[in-house]
């Protein structure tokens, strides 16, 4: 497969800023094309096609992150509001506590310290200072803990937990396991049933290449059902075609969290970018990303006035390449390289790369050329 005929940016772009929002792949335009001009001609008389492309995109997700049922996959409209479901669909009780890595993105933050007024603790706790980041969540847990909720890629930082070894300390010490996989999800190996994870969401728009208002939800079947709901409608029952029933039951699958019409135009849009991973393979587009944030790194680090914040670590890292610079402004630096056409983001203290898997060296080399040329 050509990657650079299937991404035809501008040639005056270098694009490293998947970790924020990702370009379309050209079959994305494409499907959304067709799709926008079927709706002109024809409105809705093909539906049913339609539908079947999302029941084809809940298969891919379910692939992708290994869950073991489309049942488990919900779609939503962002991260934020899976991560809402959770923290309001748990029953509480005043003095229970939540644990969390301090520096989380706001999502996986004010949303737990939403549950304050309830009697709810949200402990917060400073893991990348220390030699044993896991171990550190732990020492936080006591009889009062009910949940765990990470990020697995630090979008900051670009620091990589290591999910397999919290979830199964979740699950030794019965705690609920939450997982914000946005950095993650088309970067690396995401298997909910290795990780034991109870709920894991990301939202479609960045590594996985498809567009904003459109997130994936998983839920565990047993965590599923320990949430009660806050959103109501016809989709999320049972039988949601049976218009005429006068009663009914919540759907017990994940469309349970999809109270009204889905969003036809991004399902369309996910579906063909994630088809991409389907044509590719999740394991050659991880090995493009390392060989590219491998090659971010040793260069960055031949830079004078240049330090990485990004653990070098493989196993500490994945698709974000972050560095603060001693001598320089990195506000002042950042907006050099946006004016020529270096796209990235100030985070961290510092500035942050983030190619994907088809990203050319030649973008990776213009990109570090302008960094050294714009420092003092």
């Amino acid at each position: 497969m050509n990657y650079i005929d299937e991404f035809p940016q501008d040639p005056g772009t270098a694009y490293l800023n998947h970790a924020a929002v990702a370009p379309w792949p050209k079959r994305t335009l494409e499907r959304v094309t067709a799709f926008a001009e079927e709706n002109v001609k024809y409105g809705a008389r093909y539906y049913p096609r339609w539908e079947s492309v999302e029941q084809d995109l809940r298969t891919k997700l379910a692939k992708l992150i290994n869950a073991a049922s489309t049942d488990d996959i919900a779609l939503v409209k962002n991260t934020s509001e899976a991560l809402s479901m959770v923290a309001h669909g748990l029953d509480w009780q005043p003095g229970d506590n939540v644990v969390i890595p301090a520096g989380e993105f706001p999502s996986n933050r004010v949303v737990w310290q939403s549950l304050e007024p309830y009697g709810v603790e949200v402990r917060q706790v400073d893991i990348e200072a220390c030699d044993d980041p896991e171990s550190a969540l732990f020492e936080h847990f006591d009889a009062k803990t009910r949940l765990l909720s990470v990020s697995s890629v630090r979008y900051d930082t670009g620091f990589r937990l290591d999910l397999a070894k919290l979830g199964q300390y979740c699950t030794d010490q019965q705690v609920l396991f939450c997982v914000d996989a946005i950095q993650s999800i088309g970067v690396v190996d995401m298997d909910v049933q290795a990780i034991q994870a109870d709920f894991v969401m990301a939202d479609g728009h960045k590594w996985m290449l498809g567009p904003e208002g459109l997130a994936v939800f998983y839920t565990r079947p047993e965590a599923r059902a320990g949430l009660s709901l806050h959103e109501f409608g016809w989709r999320m029952v049972q039988n949601p075609y049976d218009f005429d029933a006068k009663d009914w039951d919540v759907a017990a699958s994940g469309q349970r969290f999809e109270c009204g019409s889905p969003n036809m135009l991004s399902i369309q849009a996910l579906d063909a970018s994630l088809s991409v991973f389907s044509d590719i393979g999740l394991e050659q587009i991880t090995r493009n990303i390392f060989k590219n944030t491998s090659y971010l790194i040793d260069k960055l680090n031949n830079i004078q006035g240049v330090e990485l914040i990004t653990p070098i670590d493989k196993h500490r890292h994945a698709g974000i390449v972050t560095f603060k610079l001693n001598d320089n402004d990195p506000g002042v630096v950042h907006g050099k390289l946006m004016e020529r056409g270096v796209i990235c983001a100030p985070r961290g203290g510092g500035i942050r790369f983030s190619p994907h898997f088809y990203t050319p060296c030649e973008v990776l080399d213009h990109a570090l050329n302008t960094l050294e040329s714009n420092l003092k």
